[in-house]
């Protein structure tokens, strides 16, 4: 037993939890992490600086595009620019930069039609109205749908059907036979509304309590409608001619 422990203690601390080698690897690995570090320090370092520099670079174009928008602010021979005070010494920077910068040009404001949205460019009418003359052709491996359903080949007649406008549709509003209705329509108008007659009330039976004129407006024979009185006396029988 004791030969055995020995041994197996001096086998174990030499092949497999060996001491030496355990702190050679670690070692190592702190100098690998210590390289890897310096590595990630400056590959950040490399992309903060890029970043500074798209930075200034956008700052530099916004203050270009600045000075090339305010290029009106250029101090002349005459009068001096905002830029250029006569109590400085020296120029301000932005004055350097619009002396050399050129002015934006300007652009042509494009103008949209107001009937560029409207029914084939109405109300000129130039174009007339595009008809579907021929149905669209099926895909061949286009299979028809499981079901009662219809022939998509008849469902598109169906809903491609030419348009067949009327008569009134198709003329113009200036043609002939529409210009000769036009008194007819006149006339259909004024027509129902003075030739319609009165039509009496639904309960105009149940009325049993007869009209009984005014003593004043009533003579010998009853009372004569209206328009029918004569104010001078005609003898018919005294004429000569039958006139």
């Amino acid at each position: 037993l004791q030969i055995q422990k020995t041994w197996r203690g001096y086998y174990i601390r030499k092949y497999i939890h060996n001491f030496y080698a355990l702190k050679k690897y670690l070692k190592a690995v702190s100098v690998n992490n210590e390289l890897v570090r310096y590595e990630l320090q400056e590959y950040a370092e490399m992309k903060e600086n890029e970043e500074k520099m798209k930075d200034l670079e956008k700052k530099e174009k916004e203050k270009k595009y600045q000075a090339r928008k305010m290029h009106y602010l250029l101090s002349t021979e005459q009068i001096p620019g905002v830029y250029n005070s006569p109590f400085r010494k020296s120029p301000d920077p932005m004055e350097l930069l619009l002396r050399q910068s050129k002015p934006l040009a300007r652009r042509k404001q494009q103008v949209k039609s107001p009937f560029a949205d409207e029914l084939y460019g109405w109300p000129t009418c130039k174009e007339p109205p595009a008809f579907v003359t021929s149905l669209p052709v099926l895909p061949a491996d286009r299979q028809k749908p499981q079901g009662p359903f219809r022939d998509p080949a008849e469902v598109l007649q169906q809903r491609y059907k030419p348009m067949e406008p009327s008569l009134r549709v198709r003329e113009s509003m200036y043609s002939s036979p529409a210009k000769a209705r036009e008194p007819t329509r006149g006339e259909e108008w004024r027509n129902p509304i003075h030739d319609n007659l009165f039509l009496p009330f639904s309960s105009y039976h149940k009325n049993y309590e007869k009209y009984e004129p005014s003593l004043f407006k009533t003579g010998k024979y009853g009372q004569e409608a209206y328009g029918t009185k004569y104010f001078r006396e005609v003898y018919p029988k005294k004429w000569i001619a039958d006139k």
